[in-house]
């Protein structure tokens, strides 16, 4: 009973409280780059987890194998080749999303969350707990990069996964959308917005100073 309580605790710890992207600050890259619209931010969430939770799997399964100085080696060729067979995938059923996503999927690689989750936690934890993690952890940064890229969507184009939902008045309807939101900095401003509305919901993630300011003087006024 208190191992299934510690996996759901392991699965969904990373979804909020210690979200890979609000927490963290990982994977900020694919975060800011394919969110301008909420298909394009599913795919990229898809992908990375399923990469991610497969990786975590293999190199739980193998740790005890891997030498300790070519870890990271192994580790990337192992990320490397779950992302070319996802590459792969899209380039051949889904051809016009893996064009907007371009070369994002293959950075997936040199992505620091899947890199990071792999060397912390899969290397020393067993296979169901390293893909439980992995997988908690790819849900927490899909749902950042969905909630970014449904609002960048409905506020630049009026639309969600391609269905009209505010009425452009190009189009007769009431709404003008605001094509800052497709701009990378708006993703940036949004980013900050959310990171900044979780610690204040959750102060305990807010950090600590890294230094106060000295007391005044007894004799200042």
């Amino acid at each position: 009973m208190a191992r299934r309580i510690d996996l759901w605790a392991t699965l969904t710890a990373p979804l909020v409280s210690q979200n890979p992207v609000t927490l963290q600050i990982l994977g900020l890259c694919s975060a800011l780059a394919v969110t301008t619209s909420l298909a394009t931010a599913l795919t990229m969430s898809a992908s990375l987890t399923v990469v991610l939770t497969l990786a975590a799997g293999v190199i739980s399964t193998i740790r005890r194998f891997i030498p300790e100085t070519i870890r990271l080696i192994i580790q990337i060729i192992v990320i490397a080749s779950l992302v070319i067979v996802i590459d792969q995938v899209l380039q051949a059923y889904f051809v016009e999303m893996s064009r907007a996503l371009s070369v994002f999927v293959s950075l997936i690689t040199t992505n620091c969350l899947v890199l990071g989750r792999t060397e912390a936690y899969a290397r020393h934890h067993r296979p169901v707990a390293a893909m439980t993690d992995a997988l908690g952890n790819g849900l927490g940064y899909s749902l950042v990069l969905i909630v970014i890229g449904a609002i960048r969507e409905l506020l630049g184009k009026g639309e969600l996964l391609g269905f009209v939902v505010l009425p452009s008045v190009d189009a007769g309807g009431w709404y003008t959308p605001m094509s800052f939101m497709l701009l990378a900095p708006a993703g940036f401003f949004l980013l900050g917005a959310l990171v900044w509305a979780v610690r204040s919901l959750l102060p305990e993630q807010a950090e600590d100073a890294e230094f106060s300011s000295p007391l005044p003087s007894e004799g200042a006024e």
